[in-house]
């Protein structure tokens, strides 16, 4: 769509009806990708602020606190100049918009769209001519188009005339959000010179490079990079799988399959799950009806927790003996559980009816939230969890747990440990702890 312009008598009329924007950018949801940017835009010297449904949240960061953990910030969010307002009329203010809610999938393989549909609801009779929209949370390809053309039928706004529209995905790994929004390229993508520019603009403040696209381009290099993450830890997982089937070490295999090869590397087996791998597979499938190489790695991957239930019952008896699950945030030292697949494990440790199943995770609160519909959890504390234990299974690579295994070895030698992350640093994933002493 080529970029059209207000005729002046008409921009004169709006001028004179709205008063000049004061704010520079509006962060609509302020959560993981949106509070780190807002606080990014902040020591930029953006003038920047926020919106969210969340009243806990909004509170937190109001009060100058971080609700989550993200560590560069601490200065910037006591601070207490990056305000969270529950209002969306705040926008009006703002020159950009910019929308960083969650894209999650339906049960079924479809893109759930609803919180974006609430977003542009809310803001809708706020918008002002001129306004910059960006869309930045991983979204579905045809997301943006649908957006603008959800614009076009509730609004009087028209994108590329009155309103500039973009697609600026976001590509941070969770805990360095700090770095990488200052060091990672901001892909732009838009269909129209003048949104481009905008956005371009906007993020530039940032980002040492900027690279510009269309939307649906935008859109797929965002998921293409979360897939090929994914794809290449499923493979990793199922070589371990067929490893351990053979009665062969993975971690042996892949020092000597990596040692000084050029041509490929093999990934370290792990629980590989998180709102920014698991669900993007489902964004591209949802528009093709046939098996393939996606949907297999999927399945690769969330059975990964079976496989350690099933490989550690050949070895020990599950049944009757007190089991301590180590970990339950979906990545090392993080407190976030959203598709974490440690749940996934404590449902099947469940099926083994063992005397006790202890979870431990010092980076969540006590009682450890629990999914929808199923009561919250005991958080032990760590050394607690691992008294008089009988089997460990390591669901999640934080970094205490090395230490607390080497302890495990002093006290109860003879208890198996499941530790597919590797923190034990033996190079094993079935043993007994004892075997950390050697």
């Amino acid at each position: 769509m080529s970029a059209t312009h207000t005729p002046p008598a008409a921009a004169d009329n709006f001028a004179a009806d709205h008063p000049p924007f004061d704010l520079d950018v509006c962060i609509v949801g302020t959560g993981r990708v949106g509070l780190p940017l807002g606080l990014s835009f902040l020591e930029a010297g953006v003038a920047v602020t926020g919106v969210d449904v969340d009243a806990a949240l909004r509170e937190a960061v109001n009060t100058g606190r971080m609700p989550f953990h993200e560590p560069g910030y601490e200065a910037l969010i006591a601070s207490r100049r990056f305000v969270v307002h529950a209002d969306p009329a705040v926008v009006a203010r703002a020159r950009a918009i910019v929308i960083t809610v969650g894209t999650p999938l339906h049960n079924h393989i479809e893109t759930d769209l609803r919180q974006i549909q609430r977003v542009l609801e809310s803001v809708a009779p706020h918008l002002r001519r001129g306004h910059l929209v960006c869309l930045r949370s991983t979204v579905a390809p045809g997301t943006t188009h649908f957006v603008e053309r959800w614009l076009h039928r509730h609004t009087d706004f028209k994108v590329g005339r009155d309103l500039l529209l973009a697609f600026c995905p976001e590509r941070i790994a969770e805990g360095k959000a700090y770095e990488e929004i200052r060091s990672l390229p901001q892909i732009v993508g838009a269909e129209d010179a003048e949104s481009q520019e905008a956005a371009a603009v906007l993020f530039g403040r940032l980002a040492p490079e900027i690279m510009r696209t269309n939307f649906v381009s935008a859109e797929l290099v965002k998921l293409f990079n979360n897939i090929a993450r994914y794809v290449h830890f499923a493979l990793a997982n199922q070589f371990a799988l067929i490893a351990d089937t053979h009665g062969a070490n993975i971690h042996e295999i892949r020092h000597m399959a990596n040692h000084h090869y050029p041509r490929n590397h093999i990934a370290a087996p792990g629980l590989t799950a998180g709102t920014c791998l698991r669900k993007d597979f489902g964004m591209i499938n949802e528009w093709s009806p046939y098996p393939d190489l996606l949907l297999s790695a999927w399945k690769m991957n969330e059975y990964i927790p079976a496989f350690l239930v099933q490989h550690l019952r050949q070895r020990t008896p599950l049944q009757d003996r007190r089991v301590a699950m180590l970990g339950y945030s979906f990545k090392a030292d993080t407190d976030d559980v959203r598709d974490s697949l440690a749940p996934k494990l404590y449902r099947y440790l469940e099926r083994e009816t063992p005397l006790e199943i202890r979870v431990s995770d010092g980076n969540l609160a006590d009682p450890t939230p629990a999914e929808s519909g199923t009561a919250p959890l005991r958080n032990w504390p760590l050394d607690e969890a691992l008294a008089e234990v009988d089997c460990v299974f390591v669901a999640t690579n934080h970094r205490e747990y090395g230490p607390a295994l080497q302890r495990l070895a002093l006290t109860r030698p003879h208890a198996w440990v499941a530790d597919i992350w590797n923190v034990g640093g033996i190079d094993q994933i079935f043993y007994q702890a004892g075997a950390l002493l050697r």
